[in-house]
């Protein structure tokens, strides 16, 4: 039985570079085998259905698919709509109180351990904070990403080295747990 997954590409169509025009990603994921492809928007977020069972095999398919194609690498990470789901009802903020812009979520290929956090001061960002989940950690920025102090310190080395990281805005999280049908 196939399963929706949703496929989130790292750094994609950003200031002209890594150009990934969403119909070509579409074509690289049927080649693939998947169906079901939809993309939405331009930021690299495609939505399939494998019968395939192991989401971390499913995006090592699709970078060596994406590299081979397009002549680059980009990291992707690929979860089904169940996590997408329990990502979405977790969230430790109050989403349907805040504007989209304003809650993101930044979803890593593994667990971080709490030692990645432990230079951060929390109460020095304020109003803006973060709270982790499972493989995510969800950020409050009043002000949005643009200008937010807690996501470029979120964003350093010391807190993602050796993990692929990609973040979203809520509304596009919301539209992501929609279109896997979840």
């Amino acid at each position: 039985m196939a399963k929706k997954y949703a496929a989130l590409l790292r750094g994609i169509n950003v200031g002209g570079s890594k150009k990934v025009p969403m119909a070509e990603l579409r074509s690289v994921l049927e080649g693939l085998g998947h169906g079901d492809v939809q993309t939405y928007l331009q930021s690299g977020n495609a939505v399939f259905s494998s019968a395939k069972e192991d989401p971390k095999a499913l995006a090592r398919e699709l970078e060596a698919a994406i590299e081979a194609h397009f002549g680059f690498r980009v990291a992707c990470l690929v979860v089904d709509g169940a996590y997408l789901s329990a990502v979405a009802e977790a969230c430790p903020f109050p989403a349907a109180e805040l504007e989209g812009k304003q809650l993101h979520a930044t979803f890593f290929s593994e667990q971080p351990g709490p030692e990645r956090f432990a230079a951060l001061d929390q109460a020095a960002y304020l109003p803006e904070e973060y709270r982790l989940g499972d493989r995510v950690l969800y950020l409050y920025a009043p002000n949005g990403m643009g200008r937010s102090k807690l996501g470029e310190a979120l964003a350093k080395p010391a807190v993602v080295k050796g993990i692929d990281v990609t973040t979203r805005n809520w509304n596009t999280v919301v539209k992501l747990v929609e279109l896997t049908g979840a």
